[in-house]
């Protein structure tokens, strides 16, 4: 393979570092290869970041942040809507890559696509709404001002499962507040963002201000960077225990950490439930990416009353999505992203059944080329199976079937983790006392999807810190200084 390759934005995908104005392989010339999940083979080799190049990323991003904060809030907007316009224009482009990559579906990645996009075009109409606050004093004496300041370098990584939208979820709020970036995106996905680099190159952002370093070296590459003065913010979408080694690392230099970490989301499907919206919004939840994230519907958290015409109808619609390699328009289901995957999700699976779980579809992973398992329902799971426990990060629904709406809340709870849940029923005011009830950063009442870039994005316990999305993400890169004056 060559440093470079096929076609992108009238020029050559880069597959180097992108550090400061200039692409280039890593100082000791290491490279790794990306693989197409859906066959196993290369498409491509891409340079690996040393401990080396993290540094001057970092010392590169710091010089330019402080031209870049000063710059005006609208002229940071129009540079953030350009990148929008790129996106949208590219989208094709950047969804088959994004499919090529991950596996996920085209109809899938297009939709990724167009959610990047937002971020870009929400945090352009965000960046001139950094708003400080003058009060008085309550004694009278003086004046109290409180300005917003972009907190310094952040340093960003991301997962493999969205590789375009969690790279612009993180980049367009701290572009929009001021900061400089260096993204470390997954091993596994990084010509995404690589491409998303090089569009912000296009859509004018200065030299150094975003820093693209994929690595192999993951964990020395990013300790090195928490390690480096300049770096005052962490952005992290990633597994909880990850996120942990990521916190006590933050912890010796104090950084500012934004956390999205795990999930493990209930869906709660109420006796009085609109079954049809409530079939519909679990293939939503559940199939998302193949159930490859972390706001994915986990545990189904079914009425005994409408259990079995839910289970029945739910195993019907999986039973119809198409395997297959993601850029094949008529797949509805891509791969896994690996084969360790393949192997967690079916033992997961293996010890749901082996505990008395029954298999309404599915239940095995597909024998073909790539990382295939397929599309599963199980019913009646007892509550010792590991698959209500652990994040499947796969395309199987266990069923739970309940008779007490709180016995069923308290379970929904029993977790470490909080990041959404869904609820399911016409009662909108039962809707909402479960909503309440349920320890989860975010719910879904009635919806099958809940992120939105204008909505706060994150969840509580050990599912993160912080929040990404709406005006509480861009506030998540700035810093409050307080003046006392008077007048």
């Amino acid at each position: 393979m060559t440093a470079t390759a096929p076609v992108f934005s009238g020029a050559r995908l880069r597959t180097d570092l992108l550090i400061g104005d200039s692409w280039s392989p890593a100082s000791d010339g290491s490279r790794f290869e990306v693989t197409d999940p859906s066959t196993g083979k290369v498409i491509a080799s891409v340079a690996s970041a040393s401990v080396d190049d993290a540094r001057r990323a970092v010392e590169v991003a710091d010089r330019a942040r402080h031209e870049w904060s000063r710059t005006s809030p609208r002229e940071r907007s129009d540079v953030l809507r350009a990148a929008f316009e790129l996106v949208i224009g590219h989208g094709e482009e950047l969804a088959r890559l994004v499919s090529l990559e991950n596996g996920k579906a085209m109809a899938d990645a297009r939709a990724e696509v167009t959610y990047a996009a937002e971020f870009f075009r929400w945090y352009s109409e965000e960046a001139v709404r950094v708003l400080g606050t003058v009060q008085t004093a309550p004694a009278g004496t003086n004046r109290i001002l409180v300005l917003r300041e972009p907190i310094g370098v952040a340093l960003l990584v991301t997962p493999w499962n969205f590789p375009a939208a969690m790279a612009t979820r993180k980049i367009g709020p701290a572009l929009a507040a001021g900061c400089s970036v260096v993204l470390k995106p997954a091993s596994e996905t990084p010509l995404t963002a690589l491409a998303i680099g090089a569009l912000l190159q296009e859509a004018g952002v200065p030299h150094g201000v975003v820093n693209v370093l994929p690595s192999r070296r993951s964990g020395a590459v990013v300790s090195a960077m928490l390690d480096s003065t300049p770096v005052r913010k962490l952005s992290f979408t990633g597994s909880t225990e990850v996120g942990r080694t990521l916190l006590r690392g933050a912890a010796d230099r104090v950084v500012s950490c934004s956390m999205e970490l795990g999930g493990n989301a209930p869906f709660l499907v109420l006796a009085d439930a609109d079954l049809d919206a409530a079939v519909a919004g679990a293939m939503i939840a559940k199939m998302r990416n193949g159930g490859e994230a972390c706001t994915a519907a986990n545990r189904f958290y079914v009425h005994e009353s409408v259990a079995d015409e839910f289970a029945t109808r739910l195993a019907e619609a999986m039973s119809q999505l198409r395997a297959g390699p993601g850029t094949d328009e008529s797949t509805r289901l891509g791969p896994l992203i690996n084969q360790e995957a393949v192997a967690t999700v079916d033992r997961l699976v293996t010890d749901a059944v082996d505990r008395g779980a029954i298999v309404r579809t599915g239940g095995h992973a597909l024998v073909r080329p790539g990382w295939y398992y397929a599309p599963t329902v199980l019913d009646a799971v007892p509550d010792g199976a590991s698959i209500l426990r652990e994040e499947i990060f796969g395309p199987v629904a266990p069923i739970v079937r309940f008779t007490d709406l709180d016995a069923a809340i308290r379970a929904a709870n029993d977790t470490e983790y909080g990041l959404v849940s869904y609820v399911y029923t016409r009662d909108l005011a039962a809707g909402m006392r479960v909503a309440e009830d349920l320890q989860a950063g975010m719910i879904g009442l009635n919806r099958g999807v809940v992120s939105d870039p204008a909505a706060p994005f994150g969840g509580v316990k050990q599912s993160g810190l912080g929040r990404e999305g709406g005006h509480e993400g861009l506030l998540e890169y700035t810093e409050d200084k307080y003046i006392a004056t008077a007048w």
